[in-house]
């Protein structure tokens, strides 16, 4: 595995830890209520702003990979879009890109 695909998937599974640990933590505190989540993401303007760039992040990536799925062929990388809404961004990127660059 190349150098560059290896760094791809690490930041996969940090895209995936560490933003996980900061909703456990949240769940822990707050209790395992959904509604009680969506209004801290939206408790002023910062948080507000900042759940609508990754929802757009999140859409547009989501574009990419269905474009390039239906061109390349790569079905494999539709993994990508779940990790996206169920993990986020940061997790949902890097992996579409290490799906991306595998050995054709």
């Amino acid at each position: 595995m190349s150098p560059l695909r290896m760094g791809y998937l690490g930041l996969a599974v940090w895209g995936a830890v560490h933003p996980m640990a900061w909703f456990v933590s949240w769940f822990r505190e707050q209790g395992l209520s959904l509604t009680g989540l969506l209004e801290g993401w939206h408790a002023n303007a910062a948080t507000s702003g900042l759940v609508w760039d990754l929802t757009i992040a999140a859409v547009a990536l989501t574009l990419w990979i269905l474009a390039e799925v239906r061109v390349r062929r790569n079905w494999s990388a539709l993994l990508a879009i779940p990790a996206t809404f169920l993990i986020g961004v940061s997790c949902g990127l890097p992996l579409y890109l290490f799906l991306r660059t595998r050995p054709v």
